[in-house]
């Protein structure tokens, strides 16, 4: 569902409505049925919403928007996010998570959440992300490292560190994390994207890669011996490369995947490359999970201008990937 103030209803319905056009795999959607039908009649949109349990979605989504309604209500105005529909928020993420990890689906999409939102209401972790990780620690009984990774037709980047300050990435990065990382990346890229031997390129952390170590030593330090333990391992990792130069069509051409130090750095020219057909991918957990590449936009929640096209493509990526690994 995401936060139902924001577009995540706007674009669930949009990419129902577009489900025989683009032949899209059939899905059912965690959330309080009359915030979608209130949004529906906002948006002047015909689309029938029926109610199920854990029947199959099959039966159901030619004719009707399957939902599987939530415990909790989650009052909704669009533009207008409020921390009583936190609850809501949280039990779909959970439940998909509980319900893709048993089997009952086989993977699972989350719109967009502000977690401003939920902060408030206890919600102790940074995003999706983490959030996702603990779960499945929880279920699996392992300790789950979760790895983001923005994935696009131009480019698939990953950010070795996540939701911190840019003052803490440089004591957050460390020798190991990078090599973890980078190690889940590969793994995945082979079971879920079918790449035998996935080319990653790893960025430096500072300007021009360090430049020999005169503008900071972490790439002597710390990515330089990553890279090689990753070599040793098998991985066919090269770097630490200057970051200002990695993105241009030639230089991506010369890898499947980018690792890069910090959230930003991989980002942005994941977005900018393709920010409508962009999908936030979360590698490493015992289950797949995919979202849309942008936010709730409040702004334009409700107001007929919000387009679905991360979130169709975050579907078709979930089932790709699921259908692979299955």
């Amino acid at each position: 569902m995401g936060d139902p103030s924001g577009i995540g209803p706007d674009i669930t319905l949009d990419a129902y409505l577009k489900r025989r056009e683009l032949a899209l795999p059939k899905f059912a959607v965690l959330a309080d049925p009359q915030v979608l039908r209130d949004r529906a009649t906002l948006l002047g949109l015909d689309v029938p919403i029926k109610e199920i349990g854990n029947e199959d979605v099959a039966s159901v989504f030619d004719e009707a928007l399957p939902v599987i309604p939530l415990r909790n209500a989650a009052p909704a105005s669009p533009g207008q996010p409020s921390a009583l529909a936190a609850a809501a928020i949280v039990e779909a993420i959970d439940r998909a998570a509980c319900m893709t990890f048993c089997g009952v689906a086989r993977a699972m999409v989350t719109n967009p959440i502000a977690k401003s939102v939920l902060y408030g209401e206890g919600f102790a972790f940074p995003g999706h992300t983490e959030f996702l990780a603990a779960r499945a620690s929880d279920m699996s009984g392992r300790l789950i490292t979760p790895v983001m990774m923005l994935a696009g037709p131009k480019l698939k980047a990953v950010p070795v560190t996540i939701h911190i300050a840019l003052s803490e990435v440089p004591k957050a990065l460390t020798r190991a994390l990078i090599v973890e990382t980078v190690k889940i990346t590969a793994d995945d890229m082979k079971t879920r994207f079918g790449l035998t031997e996935p080319r990653i390129a790893i960025s430096g952390l500072n300007p021009h890669a360090g430049e020999s170590g005169t503008m900071g030593r972490e790439e002597i330090e710390i990515i330089g011996p990553a890279i090689v333990d990753l070599q040793v391992l098998g991985i066919d990792a090269v770097g630490p490369l200057p970051a200002d130069t990695m993105f241009h069509d030639a230089a991506r051409a010369r890898y499947d995947v980018a690792v890069c130090m910090y959230h930003d750095q991989a980002l942005i020219p994941a977005k900018a490359l393709g920010f409508d057909d962009t999908v936030n991918v979360t590698l490493g957990l015992p289950f797949v999970r995919t979202s849309p590449d942008h936010g709730t936009a409040f702004d334009i929640a409700g107001k007929g201008v919000a387009r679905a096209d991360s979130l169709i493509a975050a579907i078709r990526m979930a089932d790709d990937m699921s259908s692979r690994h299955a």
